[in-house]
């Protein structure tokens, strides 16, 4: 077999040149990575931070939760890393810092994080038709007429196309399967087999997503905020767009670049003992959920693994989320690496006039809520800016670009009504003393 030097070089520059492009930039700006220092160093009251442990500790004593690990930073500097109680109360494992949570929704903003990247590189503008990369949605039809003795249904053209940006936004008029509001959606998406994060028959991003396009919006386009699927249709715009599977797009152009080597959609072997159990209360107690309540509960270790739910299908620590959210407080840079232009976060970060809480006074940008200037009158909130989420097991986050500061609280639970949540949040806020 003859082979032609001049053949091999060429192949070789052309891998090289693809392979720059779709790196990541470095930037005139380097942050250093995230470190553990004192407190007082960056403006935190150490007595009040023991207040905030000790209510966390109270938290664990009284039952309230099996588990959680909780993480504060400042000024890009580490204050507070704590793992309390047990990632698997039957067992009695005890928690770990570098425990990993099945972070659920949190996957949202990673997803519409990696859309931006592309929108950055001039492949769509956010007011393309989704259709144009996802043909199947051309034409929409708004549900209007619903049987509930046979799922059957009519339909009315909807206004307008559904656009990248209602995708963003969550006003896309798509709904949400198993947990949307409104009974008529659950049983049509149910009957179609739509898959919402997690599964285990051989579903992939294209099959599913091409499924749901054919599905009746609940909504004209655009008329207001209704949390959705819109995040995984995303997820598998980004697919068509870069060429890639997006578990590869994320490890490649986010995950890798920032450090992140414990977020994955599936688990490698290695990481899989440190993944935390998710539980339920039972009669006082935290215990294992039931086998059959409807999704896979050793999810990520197993499944099909041919499924990334852009909505909801990453797991995660607290670190690897702490890095991502420090490289928006950083304006799109973290350590050296540029993944978004501060320009490209201004614009994610500003009002889509998607109101999410009237009474709260949060509204929806294109990756988070973010707090507005109703916000701050309520107190304990954040600041005008603060962006934050959260996920279905109960777990969330918030930064505040004001305050430079960063709070995740990560837990595994599903049901039951804990406080820590708003508590944790809260006391941050008072731990500031600069």
């Amino acid at each position: 077999m003859n082979i032609n030097p001049r053949s091999i070089f060429q192949f070789l520059l052309c891998l090289l040149v693809s392979s720059s492009i779709m790196a990541q930039t470095t930037s005139l700006k380097k942050s250093p990575p995230l470190s553990e220092a004192t407190p007082q160093s960056v403006g935190i009251s150490p007595e009040r931070l023991k207040k905030l442990d000790a209510m966390l500790e109270e938290s664990i004593k009284n039952e309230e939760l099996p588990g959680l690990v909780a993480l504060i930073v400042r000024n890009g500097k580490i204050v507070y890393h704590s793992a309390k109680g047990f990632a698997d109360v039957e067992s009695g494992k005890a928690m770990q810092k570098d425990a990993i949570f099945r972070i659920a929704s949190q996957t949202k903003a990673i997803t519409s994080t990696a859309v931006m990247m592309l929108w950055e590189e001039g492949k769509f503008r956010l007011d393309d038709p989704i259709s144009k990369f996802i043909p199947e949605f051309k034409n929409p039809q708004v549900l209007q007429n619903f049987r509930y003795g046979d799922t059957s249904y009519t339909t009315v053209a909807a206004n307008k196309e559904i656009t990248i940006c209602h995708l963003l936004t969550h006003s896309a008029g798509i709904g949400y399967g198993g947990i949307d509001q409104d009974e008529r959606i659950r049983m049509i998406y149910q009957k179609e087999g739509i898959v919402e994060a997690f599964d285990t028959k051989g579903m992939t991003n294209e099959i599913n997503i091409k499924k749901l396009a054919k599905l009746p919006l609940i909504q004209n386009p655009g008329e207001k905020f209704r949390y959705s699927m819109s995040i995984d249709v995303l997820g598998y715009l980004v697919e068509v767009v870069s060429g890639m599977p997006l578990d590869k797009f994320f490890q490649e152009r986010i995950f890798s670049p920032l450090g992140m080597k414990d977020t994955w959609f599936y688990l490698p072997e290695n990481l899989a003992p440190r993944l935390v159990e998710v539980h339920v209360p039972h009669e006082g107690k935290w215990i294992k959920p039931d086998p059959n309540m409807g999704w896979d509960s050793s999810f990520p270790i197993s499944g099909s693994k041919s499924l990334f739910s852009g909505g909801g299908g990453l797991s995660s620590t607290a670190m690897d989320y702490a890095k991502f959210l420090q490289m928006y407080l950083n304006g799109g840079e973290y350590n050296g690496v540029r993944i978004l232009s501060r320009n490209t976060i201004e614009t994610m970060m500003a009002n889509q006039s998607v109101e999410l809480d009237e009474n709260v006074g949060t509204y929806h940008g294109l990756a988070f809520a973010v707090t507005s200037e109703k916000t701050i009158a309520k107190g304990g909130l954040g600041s005008l800016g603060t962006f934050e989420w959260g996920g279905a097991f109960n777990t969330q986050y918030f930064a505040d670009p004001k305050e430079n500061i960063i709070g995740i609280i990560l837990k595994q639970t599903l049901g039951g009504n804990e406080p820590t949540g708003w508590k944790f949040k809260q006391m941050v806020y008072s731990l500031i003393d600069d």
